[in-house]
């Protein structure tokens, strides 16, 4: 068979228990069922580092944030490696991203891309942004918030400010399905279809918005003694996106029943891909593989956000469709992680990573691990932040284990007796051994990989803990586009 298209669909946010196929019983999403029956769903997946900036960055470049130097939004993404679509570029494939990529520093850079089209959602100016262009070309100069009001209504449900048409999510479904079509077979292609939903504010546009209703939704997770699973990274992003002052169970459903509309209308697109792909009959020679940077609480634990290593922030879908190389319909409980990405495009594609480092390994062989053994006892891990804030994970088919620097804590769940995460077993000394060993491997790992800052000899090593304000209105987040400033001036009230 020719060099296979290559077809990354990636959402932000979106949490790993959000495909009706995949056990979520009120979600629909008939087109990601179908990639489910048609592939391969890692049901184990987990995010190298639970924040847009730094997940991204693991994922372009095929290594964990301890190798790259990004943990978190403000880290620096480094320039001196490749990103597989630089190795694609110089492979011959036609490579091409279409949405939010959220690199840093350079926003608007091409990471080895031959072409963008621009989306994402602060957007320094309007000529700056592909979509932005678009949205006011169409009659909607007025809406200086695209994808949802953020700020004070970061985590209060809207509809969006323009139909379904003109929204930013079919935006890039348009995008997309247009290149497909209009590319042809040859050369084979690279193209990076990136949704910046679900990610909050939640805004689906009409009628989608009606697709969920609140009062049918069920409550979010919040087993007993759900505080003592808190960390300060919790803590501290409920505070900033308004959280902290009460709890609103109707708001909550609401919250839960625009997510889900988000995703899909999210699956709408896939649909609509999809068919592009089979109207050009390039859909059995294309690797198809959806995934998301990181989850979202939601409301579980009384939490919202992501910055967290239990399953509601760290778990991330991850489908994979190729007949050449995935069985249709496996489904493969060994963890898996954004690192594996990268090997498993280079290797469909029989482009040499011999000189890149790389941290994961190809899909193809883990799936093909499940029934003979070979990564049973596979790590994954996950990185968010460093030193004073750091916290640090460990995953494997049994035990997830991790600590939390600012906290000075461990966190211990067997996956196999505890799946909802409801109690931490660390402090339990049945579970002694567990931890030991668990805490043991990480810190080896990070000493074979050289990364020994978090250590101070065979202990985490303490920093100052940091406390949140008290005053309740400290830190409260306010994100108003800069572009947007001089159109929002009434004169006579926003200059006395």
């Amino acid at each position: 068979m020719a060099h296979p298209n290559i077809l990354l669909i990636f959402t932000d946010q979106q949490r790993g228990d959000t495909i009706h196929a995949a056990g979520n019983p009120v979600i629909k999403t008939p087109h990601l069922d179908r990639l489910v029956r048609e592939g391969v769903h890692f049901r184990s997946a987990y995010t190298p580092s639970p924040v847009c900036v730094s997940a991204r960055c693991s994922l372009i470049h095929g290594q964990y944030p301890h190798n790259t130097g990004c943990f978190d939004n403000g880290f620096r993404m480094p320039q001196d490696r490749p990103t597989f679509m630089q190795l694609f570029t110089e492979a011959g494939y036609r490579t091409h991203g279409i949405g939010k990529m959220h690199f840093n520093p350079d926003p608007r850079g091409l990471r080895g891309f031959q072409a963008r089209e621009y989306q994402e959602e602060m957007g320094g100016q309007i000529k700056q942004n592909d979509y932005l262009e678009f949205l006011h070309a169409n009659g909607f100069e007025h809406v200086y918030d695209p994808m949802g009001q953020r700020g004070e209504m970061y985590y209060i449900p809207q509809p969006a400010q323009m139909p379904a048409r003109f929204h930013a999510t079919n935006w890039v479904g348009d995008r997309a399905t247009d290149f497909i079509r209009d590319v042809g077979s040859s050369p084979p292609f690279l193209l990076f279809t990136s949704f910046i939903h679900p990610h909050p504010p939640f805004s689906p546009p009409t009628p989608w918005n009606k697709l969920y209703r609140g009062a049918l939704m069920p409550l979010p997770k919040r087993p007993e003694d759900y505080e003592t699973l808190h960390t300060y990274a919790n803590r501290h992003q409920n505070r900033y996106k308004y959280r902290d002052n009460g709890i609103d169970n109707n708001l909550l459903r609401v919250m839960r029943a625009y997510y889900y509309a988000c995703i899909s209308f999210i699956d709408f697109q896939v649909g609509r891909i999809l068919q592009a792909l089979e109207d050009t009959d390039q859909l059995d020679n294309t690797l198809i593989l959806y995934t998301s940077d990181h989850g979202e609480f939601l409301g579980d634990y009384n939490c919202f956000g992501k910055r967290s290593m239990l399953d509601a922030s760290a778990r991330i879908p991850m489908i994979v469709r190729f007949p050449e190389r995935f069985t249709s319909g496996q489904v493969c409980e060994i963890p898996t992680s954004l690192v594996d990405v990268m090997p498993t495009f280079l290797n469909a594609a029989g482009i040499d990573a011999a000189t890149c480092d790389l941290d994961g390994i190809d899909l193809a062989e883990i799936a093909a691990g499940e029934n003979n053994g070979a990564y049973r006892d596979r790590l994954v891990y996950s990185e968010y932040q460093r030193d004073a804030l750091g916290v640090y994970m460990a995953v494997n088919r049994q035990w997830k284990y991790f600590y939390s620097s600012p906290d000075r804590r461990e966190f211990l769940f067997d996956r196999r007796t505890d799946p909802d995460e409801t109690r931490n077993r660390a402090g339990l000394s049945l579970c002694h051994h567990n931890l030991q060993q668990m805490r043991t491997g990480l810190h080896e790992y990070y000493r074979r990989e050289g990364f020994t800052d978090p250590l101070e000899d065979d202990r985490w090593k303490l920093y100052p803990q940091p406390a949140l304000p008290v005053n309740p209105d400290a830190g409260l987040l306010i994100q108003d586009a800069r572009w947007a400033a001089p159109y929002q001036a009434i004169p006579g009230y926003t200059d006395s």
